[in-house]
């Protein structure tokens, strides 16, 4: 197996969830309101309309981001490793 990108992964998996977090910001008076209700006890000033979502969409994206840089570097850690060893 191949390292992953630290970087790669961050931005894959960070701008698709601040993209799903705006877009529920941005459509909830449609159909999303159960998203942002849940979704603003994680994000602080979440809510549902255009800046709400804007606010959401960046917090998601850290958060997003992180998380992927975390798998990365398990990742990387412990099963690319074993690729030196053959």
């Amino acid at each position: 197996m191949d390292k992953l990108s630290v970087k790669g992964l961050a931005l894959g998996i960070g701008v698709p969830w601040a993209l799903c977090v705006l877009v529920g910001g941005w459509t909830s008076p449609i159909w999303a309101s159960g998203f942002v209700q849940v979704f603003s006890t994680v994000y602080p000033g979440y809510g549902a309309g255009f800046v709400g979502g804007i606010i959401g969409g960046i917090e998601a994206f850290f958060d997003g981001a992180i998380a992927g840089a975390i798998i990365a570097l398990i990742y990387n850690w412990t099963i690319a490793p074993s690729k030196r060893r053959r």
